[in-house]
This record gives structure tokens, C-alpha cells and sequence, in this order.
């Protein structure tokens, strides 16, 4: 289940994605975090605990929305714009 619902905006071309293996979708426009959490219940896990995070600042100052891209780079989804075929990985966090 989506953490986000789309409810404007819905015209724009979709732009094909893969998260953690597994196809996606976002709009053209999105960014990382909007694109993932429209599909997604969480963005990545936190780094002190496993549990799911969904972003806390949405404008690129905390460290809450790391995502890491298919070829290597770790990046903020919340200021991240969406790419056709782009690879995104969500990192688990760790457990204590």
C-alpha cells in the first residue's frame, strides 16, 4: 500500500522505474520521494533502527531520505527529480 495518493496533477507522461527489484512508476516532474512513496509505504529504513522512514524535512536538509541509485550513488530522494529506467534501492536501515 501507498504511503502517498496522487490527487491532482495526473496528466504527465509516467516514467517507468525499478524500486529494489521490482517495477515502479512515478510522473515526470516527481521527485525520488514523491515517485516511491506513491508506490511505496516507506523510503528507507532508519539508521539507528530498522524501522521504515518516509522522509521528515521534504527539502533536502536532514538526512532521513537516502536512497541509493543502480550505479552506485547514494542520493536525497526529496530533492532527487525521477528519471525513465532509473534503478532505486532502498537502504533497510540497521538493527540494534
Amino acid at each position: 500500500m501507498a504511503l502517498f495518493k496522487r490527487l491532482v496533477e495526473q496528466d504527465r507522461p509516467v516514467l517507468a522505474f525499478t524500486l529494489d527489484g521490482q517495477s515502479a512508476s512515478g510522473l515526470q516532474g516527481d521527485t525520488l520521494l514523491t515517485a516511491v512513496l506513491t508506490c511505496a509505504e516507506y523510503v528507507r529504513g532508519s539508521d539507528f533502527r530498522a524501522e521504515p522512514r518516509a522522509g521528515f524535512c521534504m527539502m533536502g536538509a536532514c538526512q532521513d531520505c537516502w536512497v541509493r541509485l543502480g550505479d552506485g550513488r547514494r542520493v536525497r530522494a526529496c530533492s532527487t527529480l525521477l528519471e525513465a529506467g532509473q534503478n532505486i534501492s532502498r537502504e533497510p536501515g540497521r538493527s540494534i
